[in-house]
């Protein structure tokens, strides 16, 4: 889906992106993490054709950001960090008035608006004045605005910032059922905890330069054991949907490569088996861990 070969960008004072390789497949969700500064922003730019590269490529969808930059625009939307929408406006005539922005025909726009709106939850909200939303519903009308125009692919600069847990999850949410219905999503983000909720890949971004990441091929869970139960490896073992990465017989940490459901069955299984589980959740420090472990591993390439 995007294609990135050799990037490098310059602001007046400092150069930003230094030979940045990377490809983002298609139809799942790419999380951009960094530490402030390092590229994110510039790079997410770069790819809505909103800047001009120093040097090197962005191919998206088989068009050069450079050469073809309407064409790039028609198939993406994009979400800055710091958005504005018109408060005056009802929710319905923003999302209409973004549909005609991106150039969609007259006589679609009706339809892509209540698709749009209900992609999003707001179809309750359509004859509602976009400044009386909370910041939760403010966001979910921007995001809307930016995939008014159908676009297959979208950006999203530190969507979850300002918001409360309530709407984080719902943007979590949100953004997994965007993937399921055969979206690209890029999202830059700095808040660890809440990857795995929807991330299907982490690229680590440091002073410009890829510095590592993953794919998440599951939730990696944690399960540790009241008291020990020298069952508890082999009982895993037996398991399916699981990918066992460590057990003895008082803890375990492996990956579930299924959804929801599988993790429930699992604990189901082991309390019927009279394990007597005292924690068993998802490991989040294990994807701190990798970050930083990354982090350090880039700084020290550099020195």
């Amino acid at each position: 889906m995007i294609k990135i070969r050799d990037l490098v960008f310059e602001y007046p004072t400092a150069r930003a992106l230094h030979g940045v390789n990377l490809d983002i497949p298609a139809k799942a969700i790419t999380a951009l993490v960094g530490p402030n500064g390092a590229g994110k922003t510039t790079l997410l730019r770069l790819m809505a054709a909103l800047e001009t590269p120093y040097a090197g490529s962005v191919i998206i969808d088989g068009h050069d950001t450079r050469l073809k930059p309407r064409d790039v625009h028609r198939r993406l939307g994009y979400l800055p960090d710091f958005f504005g929408l018109y408060d005056g406006l009802s929710v319905r005539r923003c999302l209409t008035h973004a549909a005609r922005a991106h150039g969609l025909p007259a006589g679609e726009v009706s339809d892509a608006v209540e698709t749009a709106s209900q992609s999003v939850g707001l179809t309750d909200r359509l004859g509602q004045a976009a400044g009386a939303l909370s910041r939760g519903l403010r966001q979910r009308l921007a995001i809307a605005q930016a995939l008014v125009h159908r676009p297959g692919l979208l950006l999203l600069d530190e969507p979850a910032a300002g918001l409360d847990p309530s709407a984080r999850r719902d943007l979590s949410r949100l953004l997994l059922s965007l993937r399921d219905k055969g979206m690209t999503l890029v999202v830059s983000s700095h808040i660890l905890a809440e990857l795995e909720d929807y991330s299907d890949h982490m690229v680590i971004i440091d002073h410009g330069r890829v510095a590592g990441g993953t794919a998440f091929k599951g939730a990696q869970l944690f399960i540790a054991l009241a008291a020990p139960d020298d069952r508890l490896p082999n009982f895993l073992a037996k398991q399916r949907g699981l990918r066992l990465l460590q057990a003895d017989a008082s803890q375990a940490r492996l990956v579930c490569e299924e959804g929801a459901e599988r993790r429930a069955l699992l604990l189901q299984a082991l309390i019927g088996a009279d394990f007597a589980v005292s924690d068993f959740g998802e490991d989040r420090r294990a994807l701190e861990e990798l970050y930083f472990a990354q982090l350090n591993q880039s700084g020290e390439a550099r020195n």
